[in-house]
């Protein structure tokens, strides 16, 4: 029997390619991608007209305020999309008993430490966005007993602005170019996590999932492996956190401990550095 499945943030790059993804396997799933043009996840008789009127199976919910920088002040609209859209979402799916996927980050910890971090870890945002994701990730849990969060890092797709796309612009346009190396973490692909997303809303595993590629690096690490890849010419220097002053405090320590995906059967996760590679070639 075909699982019903329902998107939120479609025009992003994760809510995109977890619809490609779970469309390409039509056997399985009968999936609707949704944005703010079809109904406002911040206006909860709206998301739960559509919702219920769809009665999905489970809710996939990608759609984030995502601005990390911004949200330091515009603290009111972060939290407005981040928790209180997640829980309109949540009081939805709690009322058809349907199952929810709650994307969460990396952002949720506070970065201290050079362990990767576990799903019990304990959670201590440093800023706006990292605090209302966490917000998010309580108002889901309140409400759903079906809930999958997962917890990602890093994230790049073909459908969007991410690092990748700024560093090879950069790299057209100057000479040099300095990058943070003092923050560690794992870069995600966007279809990878999609994958990981149908694999896991085919079972019952409820709780909370650590995804990103394997691998760690730093932000100067990855620039630098962009380039490699994509044969740019540049003159790449490393500098600190402390050198490169952002309105958001970043954790300098991302790294996620992914064993509880494989706890579940899922495949060995690619490298980041594989990840990349399919990105360049257009996947």
């Amino acid at each position: 029997m075909q699982k019903k499945v329902l998107v939120t943030g479609v025009a992003g790059q994760l809510g995109y390619d977890v619809v490609k993804k779970l469309q390409s396997e039509d056997i399985d799933f009968l999936v609707k991608g949704v944005d703010i043009a079809d109904f406002d996840i911040t206006d909860a008789k709206a998301a739960q007209d559509f919702i219920t009127a769809f009665a999905p199976d489970i809710v996939v919910h990608c759609s984030a305020y995502t601005a990390v920088d911004k949200a330091e002040s515009d603290v009111e609209n972060c939290f407005l999309v981040n928790e209180t859209g997640t829980k309109n979402i949540a009081e939805a799916c709690k009322k058809i008993n349907a199952g929810l996927v709650y994307i969460s980050t990396d952002y949720v910890y506070n970065g201290q430490g050079s362990n990767p971090y576990e799903v019990n870890s304990l959670t201590a945002p440093l800023g706006v966005y990292g605090k209302s994701k966490l917000a998010g990730e309580k108002a889901a849990s309140a409400l759903v007993d079906k809930l999958f969060i997962i917890r990602t890092s890093w994230v790049f797709g073909q459908n969007g602005n991410n690092f990748v796309k700024t560093m090879l612009q950069l790299g057209a346009e100057r000479d040099s170019l300095s990058v943070v190396s003092d923050q560690i973490g794992s870069p995600t692909f966007t279809p990878d996590l999609a994958d990981f997303i149908a694999f896991l809303i085919n079972t019952d595993k409820y709780g909370v999932y650590h995804f990103s590629n394997e691998g760690f690096c730093s932000w100067y690490d990855f620039a630098k492996e962009i380039f490699r890849q994509s044969n740019t010419k540049i003159a790449l220097s490393p500098i600190f956190s402390t050198d490169y002053k952002t309105a958001a405090p970043r954790p300098l320590n991302s790294r996620l401990n992914k064993q509880r995906c494989y706890d579940i059967g899922y495949k060995q996760i690619p490298s980041w550095q594989d990840a990349l590679k399919r990105y360049l070639q257009g996947e």
